[in-house]
């Protein structure tokens, strides 16, 4: 059975209301990131002297970064209106790629989310409007189809990634600022929860956001989701306001740890020291062991444990790190031949 983890970085359909009132809509408001930020602001300064739109833009990192909260900020910040937003799996044929871009205005923001799953049809098909702000369509088919060539308002299209390699050599060549977006630091996500505790009107004790801050894997909106479940423990549980003690008992009941990690993490690690020995394993024998999707285990749980130094990922596999055992509690798995793995060999 497939586990959805609290902690995925991916967006939820029952969190984007609120998490759309928690967003900056402004440079400036960012939190974190400042080295993009910090590009932006100059990209963005220059476009606006020269009264021309922003060059193409690409945002890659894990999912829950802020890829998509940019974009929103860059659209309000050069145009003062929204973007359009769509993803890349929803653009099936040219023809719902041509509904947008003829749609848009002179400097609008188009906002692709998953660029790399672009179908090859699609993506070939933006390559001219990118460049040269004109497509090729056909219109009706068979042998009485004609192409016509439709001339598109300049516009800024911002894609973003969480798999930057797979996007293919010619689309990334396409864009003309690509900006890599890391994990965020304890106290950037402090800051980011007491603006949201206030947004959301919650009265927090400071110490206690550090602690939620700590467990959140250094991303944004899995921090305020964990404020929210902490909010709904308090609200029902306590009084309402947030104390040291209350956020200990919220995130032991959502069985997040110390270290952020929670059930799904933990077994991931436990497959990979029990079942596979320490290592080496693929991840598609993790993923059948676990019954998970391997794309899960990918994009949700591996990112953090190669960040905090619990898993080492080789050619020949995934290892677990002694870290990890300690953590866990487990004993460091030993070869074949009674040794304990040397991890200094494994390069």
């Amino acid at each position: 059975m497939v586990r959805q983890s609290l902690l995925s970085g991916a967006s939820r359909g029952g969190d984007e209301p609120i998490d759309a009132a928690l967003r900056p809509l402004r440079l400036k408001d960012m939190v974190g990131q400042a080295a993009v930020v910090d590009k932006l602001n100059i990209a963005m300064a220059a476009a606006k002297k020269r009264g021309e739109p922003l060059e193409h833009i690409l945002l890659d990192g894990p999912p829950g970064l802020g890829k998509t909260t940019l974009a929103n900020v860059i659209a309000r910040e050069m145009t003062e209106k929204p973007p359009r937003i769509t993803s890349g799996p929803s653009l099936a044929k040219q023809a719902d790629l041509m509904a947008l871009l003829t749609s848009l205005e002179q400097g609008d923001v188009l906002f692709i989310d998953e660029v790399h799953r672009l179908p090859r049809i699609v993506e070939e098909f933006l390559y001219p409007a990118m460049e040269d702000f004109r497509v090729d369509f056909t219109i009706e088919g068979g042998l009485s189809g004609r192409v016509v060539n439709f001339a598109l308002r300049r516009f800024t299209l911002i894609g973003a990634t969480t798999r930057a390699g797979m996007l293919s050599g010619a689309m990334r060549d396409r864009f003309g600022h690509r900006y890599h977006l890391d994990f965020y630091s304890t106290d950037e996500l402090t800051t980011v929860l007491n603006r949201s505790a206030a947004r959301l009107d919650l009265k927090a004790e400071p110490a206690c956001l550090e602690t939620i801050a700590a467990r959140s894997r250094g991303t944004p909106r899995v921090a305020n989701r964990l404020l929210k479940r902490v909010r709904d423990y308090a609200q029902v549980r306590a009084d309402g306001k947030l104390t040291c003690g209350i956020v200990d008992r919220a995130l032991e009941i959502q069985q997040v740890d110390a270290l952020g990690l929670d059930e799904l993490d933990r077994a991931f690690l436990a497959a990979l020291i029990r079942v596979y020995e320490g290592g080496p394993a693929g991840i598609e024998a993790i993923a059948a062991t676990m019954g998970q999707e391997r794309d899960t285990l990918e994009d949700v749980v591996e990112p953090y444990l190669l960040q905090i130094g619990f898993v080492i990922r080789t050619r020949q596999g995934r290892f677990a790190t002694r870290e990890a055992c300690n953590h866990l509690g487990l004993a460091y798995p030993a070869r074949s031949d009674g040794r304990p793995v040397d991890q200094a060999t494994l390069f």
